[in-house]
């Protein structure tokens, strides 16, 4: 399955460590290489990364480091990486096409079962990740989206804002055309152009489906804290390397 990764934001929380988010180091790791990594594993056999800011050196990078992670990659740069996530999403489906495939985020750490789960799940235009353990330590709960689902496991709501909730979104997707429809839809009608606006817009029609990870580790690297956290896991081997 061929896996689109959104690396295009600024990654202004991460900015004392890294001027790139995706290229910072974790336990001597780039974060985006640990990504690719964890999602083939978990099934996906080609990548097209959407690149923004700081562009020039990811690309650069990728296009050396591909033979090395032994996949194809492929770049594809949004044209105004200062708006809402959604809109790199619809430069990487201009380049891949209304197939199935996974959406992941390039600071988002997962091991390989998450996204295994991801890739085996049933057809839908939509199907989340989602994490039910609201206690989860590693979660960021000022900056995390949360999600609320009905008795089916469909989304009925997601949002960083969220006050009634059941769940976490882990940046993990499995989507196809009629998702980026919808998003192109929700732009059109004067949307933010953000994934989760998308999901929305999917969520009102039924559209919204989840997959529970279980007990799979994931982790948002955002901040120096949760990059700290990140290579903590890896040195006691709790994340996948």
């Amino acid at each position: 399955m061929h896996a689109l990764i959104v690396a295009a934001g600024f990654g202004s929380r991460l900015r004392a460590v890294s001027p790139s988010k995706p290229l910072t180091p974790v336990a001597g790791v780039p974060l985006i290489e640990r990504v690719i990594h964890a999602a083939h594993d978990g099934g996906a056999t080609a990548f097209t990364v959407v690149t923004g800011y700081e562009a020039e050196g990811l690309e650069r990078h990728l296009a050396a480091a591909a033979p090395r992670l032994g996949v194809p990659v492929r770049c594809v740069r949004t044209a105004d990486w200062t708006r809402p996530n959604g809109h790199s999403v619809l430069t990487g489906a201009d380049a891949i096409g209304a197939q199935r495939h996974l959406l992941m985020m390039a600071d988002h750490l997962v091991e390989p079962a998450l996204v295994a789960a991801l890739v085996a799940a049933p057809d839908a235009p939509l199907t989340l990740g989602i994490d039910r353990r609201l206690d989860n330590p590693l979660v960021d709960m000022d900056d995390v989206t949360r999600v609320r689902t009905d008795a089916g496991g469909r989304i009925v709501a997601i949002g960083k804002h969220l006050a009634d909730y059941d769940c976490f979104d882990t940046g993990v997707f499995a989507v196809d055309g009629r998702f980026h429809d919808a998003l192109r839809g929700s732009i059109a009608a004067g949307g933010a152009g953000s994934i989760s606006a998308g999901v929305e817009a999917l969520a009102a029609t039924g559209g919204a489906h989840t997959v529970d990870v279980g007990a799979s580790w994931w982790l948002d690297v955002d901040d120096p804290r949760a990059l700290d956290q990140a290579e903590a896991a890896l040195a006691h081997g709790i994340a996948a390397e």
